[in-house]
Parts: C-alpha cells; structure tokens; sequence
C-alpha cells in the first residue's frame, strides 16, 4: 500500500453525495492527500458499486462466493475510507454532528431540503463547527423554481446549452458517452471547496493596518484569536456545463446568434475536424491561428494554398470551409496516420489519431507522464487505473488504495473522529445505525 502524499494532507472531507459529481469532487481531494471519508446507507451503500461493467471474484470467508466488483466503484472511490450511518435515524443524525465537528469540508447531494429535514442543514452543522465549508450538489440548486425537480446529468447538458450544438446538421443530437455534467460539476465543486477554505483560513480575518492605529492596539489585534468561518457552496449540474460555453450567450445578446450542430467543425475558426486516413483511422486536426494553418499547409506541402483568397485568412476559410475540408480530406486519405504524423508533427502540426483505451495504454507518453498507473487489489489483483492529474513539483499525489468495501473503515473512523471504543461501535452495528 502506498503512503499518501499531497499538498492537503491533514485535510479531513465527509462525502455524504452518491453516485458521480459530489464523487469526482472528493475524488480529486482524496488524490491530493486528503482525508476523505465517504458516508454511505447500510447494507446497500452508494448506487455508484451496482453501476457495471463488473469484475467477478471469489469473496474471502467460509463462504467463497462470488462477487462482483464495480469497476466504476474502484476508480472513483478510490483513496477513500467508507462509513455507513443511517441519516433518516436520530442517531445517525447526531453521529453525522460529530463527524462534522471534526471535518473541514463537507459534501452532500440530497434534493435541497433533505438535509434540513434531518436537523442537518448548514445552520445546523454551523452550530457544532462554524469553519465548515458544505458544498451542495444537486441538479437545479439549492434557489429558483426547478430546486425540486430531480436533475440528472443527462438533464443538466441538455439545459446546459451543449448538447443542442453537439452532432451534425442532418442528426439529433449527440448525448456525450460519460457522465459529462456530473464530472464537469464535480471539479467546480472541488475548486470552489479550497476557493472557501482558502477564504476561510487566509482571507476572512484580516490582520489590520499597522499604520492605521497605535503599537499596543496593533499587537494586540494580531494575538487576538480569529473565528474561522465557514461557508455554504450551491453547485448545479447545469451551470458548470454552461459556464464552459463561454461566448454563447453574449453572442446571442448582440449578434442574435444561436450556437447550432455543427459536426466536428469549430463554428469560429478554421480548419479543425476528423480526417480519415489511407488506412481507416480517424485523425484530429487543427489550425485555428494564422500561424499554424500557414505553417501546416507548407510541412503538407501544399504552399499554394496560402496563395488562395478562399484561405488567405480565418474569415475567409469559415466562410469556405467545406471546401478546405475537402482538400485536407484527399491530402490525409492518401497517406497513413503514421505518414501524416511524420510529415506533420515535426513541422508544429497539430495533430493526433483518434486513441481508444488501447491506445492510450501503449502510447508511451502516457507512461512517461504516469498518466497510467498499477496498483494491487484485494479484489480486483493487479490493477491498472488513471493516474493523479495534474503533476505537483513538489507535493504531487498518490493513489494509496481503490475503492473500499462497504463499511471499511467503521471501526477507524468513528474511532480516531469520535472517540469510540469497539463497544460502541459494536453497539451501533447492532441497532442498525451503521
């Protein structure tokens, strides 16, 4: 097992969310060392360990049945500890208080109101420890007349805005094949957490100006102990997703533009799409500076193209671009994608094949960059998963284990966070409170 590493260790994070965007968040935290604790319903737990595909195993005991693992389960969760608790039961709510006392940074993702419900709302969980930061995940908000409405991530990127310019003209449109806004919220939230913290630890009370009062009140406003301060954080589903559409609304606003389907074109500079090459592969290419497109079509050797009113220019090109397309078309379908990566990369083109899994595994960059890393599981055996991004000069991450089992840690954590001896938590066992 390795040890965690990480610019936020001694961070302590209670993840009540399930499923995919409160996940990512402490996900991305747990990769960087903190301490993250997900609370989890007894017996069933997280959706998230009944999402496929599954790999099965022989379970440990007298027993030797098989399980199945969540493969999603073991990615996602990993680096956390697992804790199960009962919300809907007093005493699980005055567990969670306790918890909370001792957390830095709380995550939820019920309906807005649920946690209210339980006596556990930010104004309550501000009772027991007023420097907690509780970042709320849920489809609409936590504010505005859809709050209600149960929003999944298919939802969200449809009101999003993305998904009605994703696709081609003469096709629907295009749902992504991950679960985009649920990912894309997650990171908000996990950057929008530290923005709090930072708030919190470093910006909310102010040393004053020296040379704004006498010597003696100055030394003593700096002894005076200052109140860390918590704050509550409403992260949507939808606007993450439509805070990445960055020009689209202003671009309706003065120019009555509506972003439509375009294919894999940009709609605002040329070239950039999909070419096929001589030996049936997909490739990625882009020009969108002057720059770059001049010095792509001289390494294509092609300069005349330069010479050409129909591309003397970004405007020019968007206004021709089927035809422009047509020409890298016949160029790139007469060579392999080993030919064109030779001919082009050299020269600055901005070029790649299309990559599956496998070809993200073999690709040497990716293992230089330890993009792809190997870890032995209880489960699963000798695994191979995503690495820690980004790189961190001097406090990089780690991955210290995968996805725990339901309740791994009960014994741990109620025990270094509460104080429990191994009675009391037998005891809570018994009663169906964790």
């Amino acid at each position: 097992m390795a040890t965690a590493t990480g610019p936020l260790l001694g961070l302590k994070v209670l993840d009540l969310s399930i499923i995919v965007a409160g996940g990512t968040a402490s996900s991305l935290l747990a990769d960087f060392g903190a301490e993250v604790v997900k609370v989890e319903r007894p017996v069933s737990g997280d959706p998230l360990r009944y999402w496929g595909p599954f790999k099965s195993s022989q379970s440990p005991g007298e027993t030797g049945g098989i399980e199945r693992t969540s493969i999603w389960w073991k990615v996602h969760s990993r680096n956390k500890k697992s804790v199960t608790l009962d919300l809907n039961r007093p005493e699980g709510q005055r567990l969670l208080r306790g918890l909370a006392r001792k957390a830095d940074l709380l995550i939820e993702g019920f309906r807005p109101g649920t946690l209210e419900e339980w006596g556990l709302g930010p104004t309550d969980l501000h009772r027991v420890n007023p420097g907690l930061v509780i970042v709320r995940f849920s489809g609409f908000g936590q504010t505005g007349p859809y709050k209600d409405r149960a929003g999944f991530g298919t939802i969200a990127e449809c009101m999003s805005g993305y998904i009605g310019m994703t696709g081609f003209p003469d096709s629907p449109p295009v749902l992504p094949p991950i679960p985009l806004a649920d990912e894309v919220a997650g990171v908000f939230g996990a950057m929008a957490g530290m923005m709090a913290l930072y708030h919190r630890d470093v910006l909310a009370e102010p040393l004053p100006d020296p040379f704004s009062m006498e010597y003696s009140e100055y030394a003593a406003a700096v002894v005076k102990p200052r109140v860390k301060r918590g704050q509550v954080i409403d992260v949507s589903l939808f606007e993450p997703l439509f805070r990445l559409c960055i020009p689209h609304i202003t671009m309706f606003d003065l120019l009555g533009i509506v972003r439509e389907r375009v294919g894999n074109d940009f709609p605002d500079a040329a070239p950039r799409n999909l070419y096929l090459t001589g030996d049936g592969r997909w490739l990625g290419l882009s020009a969108t500076s002057q720059s770059t497109w001049e010095s792509l079509a001289r390494a294509m050797g092609l300069p005349e193209l330069l010479k050409d009113a129909r591309f003397r220019n970004n405007a020019a090109r968007l206004e021709n671009r089927e035809a422009l397309n047509q020409v890298l078309q016949k160029w790139i379908g007469q060579r392999s994608v080993n030919e064109v990566m030779e001919q082009l990369v050299p020269s600055g083109g901005v070029v790649a094949p299309v990559y599956t899994s496998a070809d993200i595994v073999a690709d040497p960059h990716y293992q230089v960059r330890q993009d792809i890393i190997e870890i032995e599981d209880s489960e699963l055996g000798h695994t191979r998963m995503l690495g820690v991004v980004p790189k961190f000069s001097d406090t990089p991450g780690s991955v210290e284990h995968t996805g725990p089992r339901l309740g791994e840690h009960n014994y741990e954590v109620y025990r270094s966070w509460l104080g429990y001896s191994e009675e009391d938590i037998d005891e809570l066992v018994r009663h169906g409170v964790i």
